[in-house]
């Protein structure tokens, strides 16, 4: 099982931008993909964005594309969300993700990466609010 800490949250005007973090521990990182989630108010919680166990493969929702960007740090199992021209529909409660239950090497694209229940290990949330 992986235990996961996110940080990096907090209170932005439109157009700003903030960086998330998420510290895996209890297995290997370099082993297993990573990915965020969020969940805004009175919503279902939606795929962000996803980075392959080599970080050479990236994955976006269509509508953080462009603005933001995920990375990963294997030395210090440490995986990044850099989010710029921030918008106010990006104010959610935002999650890290890991572990998917199938193997990368199963499938290739995007599309297991974007269904909630297909990772094994979640963290807390960390709170995004964009003002206008």
């Amino acid at each position: 099982q992986v235990q996961l800490v996110e940080s990096g949250g907090g209170l932005a005007q439109a157009g700003g931008s903030l960086r998330l973090s998420c510290a895996a521990s209890g297995r290997t990182f370099s082993s297993y993909a990573m990915g965020w989630f969020r969940q805004a108010p009175g919503k279902e919680r939606e795929f962000v964005a996803a980075i392959r166990r080599s970080g050479g493969n990236t994955y976006y929702a269509d509508s953080v594309k462009g603005r933001f960007t995920i990375s990963r740090d294997n030395a210090k199992n440490t995986v990044y969300l850099q989010m710029n021209s921030l918008k106010p529909e990006d104010t959610a409660v935002y999650y890290c993700a890991a572990d998917p239950r199938v193997a990368e090497e199963y499938y290739s694209g995007s599309y297991y990466y974007t269904g909630e229940a297909n990772w094994r290990s979640w963290g807390q949330g960390t709170q995004v609010t964009v003002s206008s």
